[in-house]
């Protein structure tokens, strides 16, 4: 099943968003998804499997930056690309 899931990562007392923002879109790029990174969230489009697993690795890609938070939405029901 194809699903969307928009993500959005949180970098806790850290000065910068950027690394953690760049570490969970090349999380993303290495399980094949093409992650669209928007000023508030991220969005991929993907196989459940290939998605669940990369946001597994995004995650703990973030974590080892620093203490983070990440909440995802996930949805069959939504626009999807191609």
């Amino acid at each position: 099943m194809v699903v969307s899931a928009q993500i959005a990562i949180y970098p806790l007392r850290h000065d910068r968003l950027t690394p953690a923002v760049t570490a969970v879109s090349r999380a993303l790029e290495t399980a094949g998804l093409r992650p669209e990174v928007g000023s508030m969230s991220t969005i991929v489009t993907g196989e459940t499997a290939t998605v669940f697993s990369a946001l597994e690795e995004a995650f703990t890609k973030a974590a080892t930056l620093g203490h983070v938070v990440m909440t995802v939405t996930i949805s069959n029901a939504c626009p999807v690309g191609p």
